[in-house]
Formats: structure tokens, sequence, C-alpha cells
């Protein structure tokens, strides 16, 4: 049942793309970089969702609804230290559309990374978010987008 919820979903989204562009139209980002100590940066990337939708955590609860994925690209001048952190207010709740319980973000979430460079460089972290909006009553396609925040220097 639910492969078939999510079957008529990614149908009904289609149409919606269109008309919307899925989620990336529903989600402006940000990205700033802060030395936090010799050769770290920490690397916020923030998430404001507009009006009524959510965005799915890192750990969405549940299979079905796309987290939220921090794709990095390869840097040989930058080493990725652990997950990214996500600080916002979590949402914890049952959606029937999925049946079963949910992490999401409204209105803003950020994503902070830790990251060390090779010595005193001056460089860029860059890569991928993948994620997906919902509201109430309809789900958008799932967005990729391209992110690149300077670092060091």
């Amino acid at each position: 049942m639910k492969y078939l919820f999510l079957f008529v979903l990614a149908l009904a989204g289609t149409g919606v793309s269109f008309a919307q562009s899925g989620s990336a139209k529903q989600v402006n980002w940000t990205y700033t970089s802060k030395k936090i100590a010799e050769n770290t940066y920490e690397v916020r990337i923030t998430a404001v969702i507009n009006g009524d939708y959510h965005m799915y955590a890192q750990n969405a609860g549940i299979e079905g609804p796309v987290p939220t994925t921090l794709k990095y690209a390869a840097n040989p001048l930058v080493t990725i230290d652990g997950k990214a952190k996500e600080v916002g207010k979590m949402v914890k709740k049952f959606e029937s559309a999925w049946d079963g319980n949910v992490n999401y973000y409204e209105k803003k979430v950020e994503f902070v990374q830790t990251v060390k460079l090779k010595g005193k460089v001056k460089t860029n972290l860059s890569g991928k978010i993948e994620f997906m909006v919902c509201n109430e009553s309809l789900c958008l396609p799932p967005s990729e987008i391209d992110f690149k925040v300077a670092i060091g220097g």
C-alpha cells in the first residue's frame, strides 16, 4: 500500500514540478563559514522553508520520505569531521501518508558541519544537498542543489 501511495505521489508530483520546480522552489539556502580553531572551521548550511511546508531531517524516522542528505565533493585540502549537526526545532509526528513517525523541520533548520583544513590554505567546501518538502496536502518531488562555501585563508 505504501508503494502504491509513493507511485501515485510521484505521478502527481510530476505535474506539480512543472509549476513549482519541486522542493527547491520552497526552500532558500545560505552558506557561511567561521574559524573556530587552528585550521578548523564551522560551516553552516541554513535552510529557510517557505509557507506551510516542512523539510525532513537527515534521519527522517521511517522509510518513505526523502531525508535531507549532504554530499560533499572530494577536496584533498579538507577533512570532514563527523556528520553535520542539525540546529532547529525538530518536529516528531505521526504522518498517515507514511504510516509512521517522521522527523522534520518547519520554517528553518541549520546544518552545522565541522571541517579541518590541511594547513593554512584557502579553498571551498562544495557538494550537493538532496531534500524533499511536504505540507498537509501534498509532497513536492525531491530536489538536489549544488552548494559552495569558501573556507580558510
